[in-house]
């Protein structure tokens, strides 16, 4: 789907975008443009204040393209029958849900027990971004903000790798006449992609580890020469740790929770100072020890080596992340407008799949098994 629906609708739907409440969360569920593209198809759009401010958008710039400001999020949810967010709601905002209402952003919900139970408790209609999902089983929702945490996670591992911060104090590059750092980038799909093409650009070298036979062919022909595919085993992974300076991790199974790879023991196989950036970790992370984090607070360090677990990386950056979002996230946004959510998933398979709860019960199967429900 990339084209922006103008069917004729079956009613006219009242929709409302409130302030995100994540710490240093800067990103907005909707641009200006999206509100434009909203309000061209008759529908009604509701922004709280200063919603936009830390995207660059005005109050003044909703105004402008037909939006109406409202002064609290309560009130927004109180007038809307569906929601557009960037992150999942947190427990201050699971009161002003409202049994029926679509809420679409966002979940990750295998990754957090109470957040699912929460939902299921308002009886709203859950539809998540990241089960999206396509006949080639691509994710078109996830996809942007994947690609901006990959090419993040190479920024931040390299800062961290300085000596002031903790790290080893390791040049990622490195320079003429002294080695580069290495780099091991474990799973091949678009954040790991983004992430090796990153640590390739500034030099580095990488193993970029996969299951995906097919895959790991594709990204042996299309890096540059300083990136070497390799099968991820367990196995595989332990050999490597032992000579890696910055370890990104980027497994995703769709709606489920991510695997272990490396356990806490696996940490004293690395030298003192090397860093671990989990970009897994809205879904679990695929690192043991690794826990969500915060811009406020990003690091934490076990063993000697420096974890970043920030769950929402692409909020530091919203500028770039929230355009890139909307425009993924509006064609199907105006779908369920037009249509209603009952007829816009009927219709379209990928949407289907981002039908995670509704009515106070688990639709997705990765959800379901990540809680025996």
């Amino acid at each position: 789907m990339n084209q922006i629906c103008t069917e004729i609708k079956p009613n006219i739907m009242i929709i409302g975008c409130p302030k995100e409440i994540k710490i240093q969360e800067y990103r907005v569920g909707l641009t200006p443009e999206g509100v434009d593209a909203l309000v061209r198809n008759g529908h009604t759009v509701y922004m709280e204040t200063q919603a936009g401010a830390g995207s660059g958008f005005s109050d003044e710039a909703y105004k402008a393209v037909g939006a109406q400001i409202l002064a609290t999020a309560k009130e927004v949810y109180d007038i809307a029958e569906m929601i557009v967010k960037v992150k999942e709601p947190l427990a201050a905002e699971y009161g002003l849900i409202k049994s029926g209402q679509i809420l679409f952003t966002y979940f990750h919900f295998a990754a957090s027990k109470e957040l699912t139970e929460a939902m299921m408790k308002t009886h709203a209609v859950c539809i998540a971004y990241e089960t999206v999902e396509l006949a080639d089983g691509s994710l078109p929702l996830l996809v942007p903000m994947s690609e901006v945490a990959g090419r993040m996670a190479i920024n931040v591992g390299a800062y961290y790798l300085g000596k002031p911060f903790g790290g080893k104090g390791k040049l990622l590059g490195g320079v003429p006449g002294v080695k580069p750092a290495e780099v091991l980038v474990i799973g091949g799909g678009i954040v790991g992609t983004q992430a090796a093409k990153m640590a390739a650009g500034l030099g580095a070298n990488v193993t970029l580890m996969d299951t995906n036979l097919t895959r790991l062919r594709y990204l042996s022909d299309v890096m540059p020469a300083n990136v070497v595919t390799q099968y991820s085993t367990l196995l595989a992974i332990k050999d490597k740790l032992p000579t890696t300076d910055l370890l990104i991790g980027a497994v995703l199974l769709h709606g489920a929770k991510a695997p272990h790879l490396v356990k806490k023991e696996d940490l004293k196989l690395m030298e003192a100072g090397s860093v671990i950036v989990d970009v897994a970790v809205d879904q679990g992370g695929c690192i043991e020890t690794c826990k969500p984090t915060t811009h406020e607070n990003p690091v934490f360090t076990i063993d000697n080596i420096i974890h970043y677990c920030v769950a929402n990386m692409p909020g530091a950056v919203p500028q770039t992340s929230t355009r890139a979002l909307t425009q993924a996230t509006l064609p199907y946004a105006i779908s369920i407008a037009n249509k209603g959510w009952e007829m816009a998933t009927a219709e379209n398979p990928a949407l289907a799949k981002g039908l995670n709860i509704r009515a106070g019960k688990i639709l997705h199967k990765g959800v379901a098994d990540a809680f025996n429900a």
